[in-house]
């Protein structure tokens, strides 16, 4: 955690929205969820970003958050 948010370092530049890809398929991959479950609602082009996820847990997302 950062403050507020969930900080991932990703490797993919932030060219031709290879990061923004890189992210949906990291967190799609985290959750066990399809990629098109995890919709990047606002920031496309900024470091701070805003998914909506769909069809996971509320304890599949805190265990991303906070890993045991």
């Amino acid at each position: 955690m950062h403050g507020d948010a969930l900080k991932i370092r990703l490797a993919a530049p932030p060219v031709d929205g290879k990061a923004n890809m890189a992210l949906l398929k990291f967190v799609a991959d985290a959750l066990k969820l399809p990629a098109a479950a995890i919709i990047l609602k606002s920031g496309h082009t900024s470091r701070r970003k805003v998914l909506e996820v769909r069809g996971a847990t509320r304890e599949a997302v805190a265990c991303l958050v906070q890993p045991s």
